[in-house]
């Protein structure tokens, strides 16, 4: 029997309906949009700097890493999609049924840090981007990114459709935005052809070219998109699955080819001015601002570049906190307000980048982007891995689990991220102990974590082959027949039951009672919310304790003299806290309330109460609704 998995992402889950919608481009239309959330993640501000640096160094040579990268990317977010259509599991969720708990709580963490890693670059573009349009100081406006909480907090209370169409909107200012300096730049289209040719002219042009991969096939990617895709609804049915499986399909392809052809741009242009110039360190996204007036010839080519790095950072900004709350959720089973998480994502970011800005100077924005995109290529295998697994196994996606071809070219680019993650993370430790005076520190601290993470790559890669041949051992399809066994009725002899002396009592009331086995009895459960019993306790002795304990004890003789035994429970503080404890203490097998929200401003701080019961008692849960 499957254990209860909370929806992911519930605010928004199945909030779409496709099941009206008829004839195939309006189906399509239906199903359009979680593809262009994942896209902004492909042409975020990390993405910038791994571009300028190619570009500028190697000319063209690296166009056919992006082309790859895209047809990586295409083909992993089709995987993840998969999942979450099919299973009905996001990425961590499929994680925590499938792995141990510390393994899980560490693939959490180094979630976590590509997400901060994401974080990062987004805050320095915006930041840049302000400094380069406004002369803000970069501090200030690593600092003013802060506000963009609000700005997220407004589009998830508006819903998916206007989250959708206001990152399409930003994503039509960078692209219209690169169409211009596309005919600033002229780009020799000769040489460009040449660059789609696999090569790597130098040593150093791996670092870009697994920074480039890094900035292309991003880790939080795969956990959104599993469950962005959940925000559809529609029959769940062989048909249907399928039809929704070929729709996002399309909609990733038409997504991703416009990530990758602002991503082109942005290297293109780098050949085609700063390359070209003899300029080959250009590496900063301040430099290339500076530089493209005089080599262009035109003061609007600058202003859209600082445009569009603009829009590329507000609009990534959204993946991050959706991210990180499906991976929070899906690991921890923890839920947090969005408006918290974001804050939470945004600190990570800004304080490690006013630290550096600080005290090592704006110079050293650059290297820090780069750095953030090598750290998610670094992360990719530990979501990648576990995700080619999923959508392998045939206990999990039935009929639809991907095919042998699929299933091959997934593998190939596993292998092609992880041997390139491996060759730059040996070449690199072994330069700093070569480098380093006191290489013993080293040994005692960077080996030590290198080899955990290849012996935890090495486990999330073959724990599940493992465990998949065990289960096949065990399975025996000729087993003999025999009878069938029922389960026992169920009726519940000990019921608690949380009211709020409002108008849902009654109704919450009736199907408590309905639910009961003969003789069974009740608990009644209220907790005063005042500031007074938030502060003191049980110790208030203030109007409303006393009003609400008359008013429980009212209730309680009215049952009572219908011939239901009853209790009562008066608890102080916090509900998300005094009700499972009165649920503990009583022993109930079953917990019953209402659905109504609490007061706006708990509800904000908190979010609704019920959820939180629900994920602190380890006894069923009958939520009441006021529609009944």
């Amino acid at each position: 029997m499957k254990s209860f998995v909370p929806k992911s992402l519930e605010e928004v889950h199945s909030s779409i309906d496709t099941t009206q919608r008829r004839g195939f481009f309006r189906k399509l239309l239906a199903f359009m949009g979680p593809a262009y959330l994942i896209s902004v993640g492909y042409m975020d501000p990390g993405n910038w700097a791994t571009d300028i640096a190619g570009g500028s160094r190697y000319g063209y040579a690296l166009i056919w890493v992006l082309l790859m990268s895209n047809l990586m990317a295409l083909l992993l977010q089709s995987l993840s999609s998969r999942l979450g259509i099919v299973s009905g599991r996001d990425l961590a969720q499929a994680s925590k049924e499938t792995y141990s708990r510390p393994v899980n709580f560490v693939l959490y963490l180094l979630a976590e840090i590509a997400i901060a890693a994401t974080d990062l670059a987004e805050v320095l573009g915006m930041a840049i981007g302000l400094q380069l349009l406004f002369g803000l100081p970069l501090v200030w406006g690593v600092l003013l990114t802060f506000l963009d909480t609000f700005i997220l907090l407004f589009l998830i209370q508006k819903g998916m459709r206007i989250m959708e169409a206001f990152i399409l909107a930003l994503v039509a200012i960078i692209g219209g935005a690169f169409l211009v300096e596309m005919f600033f730049a002229k780009p020799d289209m000769g040489e460009l052809v040449t660059g789609f040719l696999p090569t790597l002219p130098d040593e150093s042009a791996l670092y870009i070219a697994i920074g480039i991969i890094g900035a292309t096939v991003m880790p939080h990617n795969l956990y959104l998109h599993s469950s962005l895709v959940q925000s559809r609804k529609f029959v769940k049915n062989m048909a249907q699955t399928k039809g929704a499986l070929r729709f996002n399909f399309i909609d990733s392809a038409i997504a991703l080819n416009l990530a990758f052809f602002v991503n082109t741009a942005i290297l293109v242009l780098a050949a085609a001015t700063f390359y070209q110039a003899g300029m080959f360190d250009v590496s900063e996204i301040q430099d290339a601002y500076r530089f493209l007036e005089p080599i262009l010839g035109s003061k609007l080519a600058p202003i859209c570049f600082a445009v569009a790095l603009i829009a590329a950072g507000q609009s990534s900004t959204l993946t991050g906190t959706l991210a990180g709350q499906i991976v929070m959720e899906g690991y921890l089973n923890l839920r947090i307000q969005p408006w918290l998480r974001r804050i939470i994502t945004r600190m990570l970011a800004i304080v490690p980048a006013v630290l550096a800005i600080t005290f090592l100077g704006e110079g050293v924005t650059g290297d820090m982007l780069i750095l953030s995109q090598v750290v998610l290529s670094l992360q990719l295998g530990f979501a990648i891995i576990p995700l080619i697994h999923f959508v392998s196994d045939r206990h999990r996606m039935g009929k639809l689990t991907i095919g042998p071809v699929l299933k091959t070219l997934s593998w190939i680019c596993a292998l092609i991220i992880v041997a390139l993650n491996v060759k730059l993370v040996v070449e690199e430790i072994t330069s700093w102990l070569s480098a380093s005076e006191s290489p013993l520190v080293l040994w005692l601290t960077v080996v030590p974590l290198a080899a955990g993470a290849a012996g935890l790559l090495l486990y999330v890669s073959f724990a599940p082959l493992i465990k998949s041949m065990l289960r096949e051992q065990k399975h025996h399809p000729h087993a003999t027949p025999g009878s069938f066994s029922v389960f026992e009725k169920k009726e519940f002899k000990r019921i608690a039951v949380a009211v709020d002396f409002s108008d849902m009592d009654e109704l919450t009331l009736k199907y408590a009672l309905s639910m009961g086995a003969p003789g069974a009895s009740y608990l009644l459960i209220h907790v005063v919310e005042s500031a007074g019993a938030l502060l003191l306790g049980d110790e208030i002795r203030d109007l409303e304790t006393t009003a609400d304990k008359e008013r429980l004890e009212f209730y309680a003789r009215e049952l009572t003299a219908k011939g239901i035994p009853v209790k009562t429970y008066l608890g102080f503080g916090n509900p998300k806290t005094s009700i499972p404890h009165a649920v503990q203490e009583y022993n109930a097998g079953l917990l019953v309330l209402g659905a109504h929200g609490h007061r706006l401003f708990k509800d904000l701080v908190f979010g609704t109460t019920v959820d939180s019961v629900r994920h602190n008692v380890s006894i069923p849960v009958f939520i009441v609704r006021e529609d009944g």
